[in-house]
């Protein structure tokens, strides 16, 4: 029987997420994992992003009509970034979460009041062949141990110069495939329960309202502002996943 409760909630954080993910390209299980929490237990959350994450994350790399291109250009990147993530699970057991989480978090507040500031890393294109299967290799482990996608896929993705449409796309690349490793981890550890599946399933109609609503703020903005946006929203995000370790339950 589905609980109409937890319902009504997640339709509320995906709706707001959603918005968030169409604006800048990231964010749902990341803002939607918290609030979850608070109305139920992490595996339950986990499991309630899911589809949402998957649906929106294909809508988000069949989009743009770049994906040939980044795929040529980034392979090594995104194929290290997918398959070192079961590594990464190894040291589940073995590394303090709430600590790494929370390092996290600081690394994307660091970098995006940095950037704001006027700093920008930049990769040169001739060294895109070694640094991308070495910092792909890095995401990967990181995704592995804390569920984040975003560090350091990020700051590399904006480090090379993806224009915004290719920048969207490619992490919309990125989430699908890791999001696809964590829903066959859950049915693994038998997590995904039917009536978490429809509850799931359910959530990607808000979540893809929300979607539409940022998709058209974004396009209304030019490249300068989109990546200031981007940026502010990547501060926000780190200093609540900084917030999270820290105070695992406000």
């Amino acid at each position: 029987m589905i609980d109409l409760d937890l319902l009504l909630i997640a339709a509320v954080v995906f709706l707001c997420a959603g918005s968030v993910k169409g604006l800048v390209g990231l964010g749902m299980p990341t803002l939607g994992l918290g609030p979850l929490t608070l109305a139920s237990d992490l595996h339950t959350a986990m499991a309630l992003v899911l589809f949402p994450a998957l649906a929106s994350n294909l809508r988000q790399a069949l989009r743009g009509g770049h994906a040939r291109a980044i795929l040529a250009r980034l392979w090594p990147y995104l194929l290290t970034a997918v398959a070192l993530i079961p590594v990464g699970a190894l040291a589940l057991t073995r590394v303090d979460l709430g600590l790494l989480s929370g390092l996290l978090g600081v690394l994307l507040v660091i970098y995006a009041g940095t950037a704001l500031a006027g700093w920008r890393p930049y990769v040169a294109r001739g060294h895109e062949r070694w640094s991308a299967p070495l910092v792909g290799a890095l995401n990967g482990v990181l995704t592995g141990m804390t569920g984040a996608f975003l560090v350091p896929s990020v700051i590399y993705l904006q480090a090379i110069r993806l224009p915004r449409d290719q920048l969207i796309q490619a992490m919309g690349l990125l989430f699908l495939a890791a999001t696809v490793i964590l829903g066959l981890t859950l049915g693994a550890n038998r997590l995904l329960t039917p009536e978490l599946a429809g509850l799931s399933a359910l959530a990607v109609v808000p979540a893809f309202a929300g979607m539409r609503i940022g998709e058209r703020l974004r396009h209304r903005l030019s490249e300068t502002r989109f990546r200031r946006v981007l940026l502010i929203a990547l501060l926000l995000v780190g200093a609540y996943i900084a917030g999270q370790a820290a105070w695992p339950r406000f």
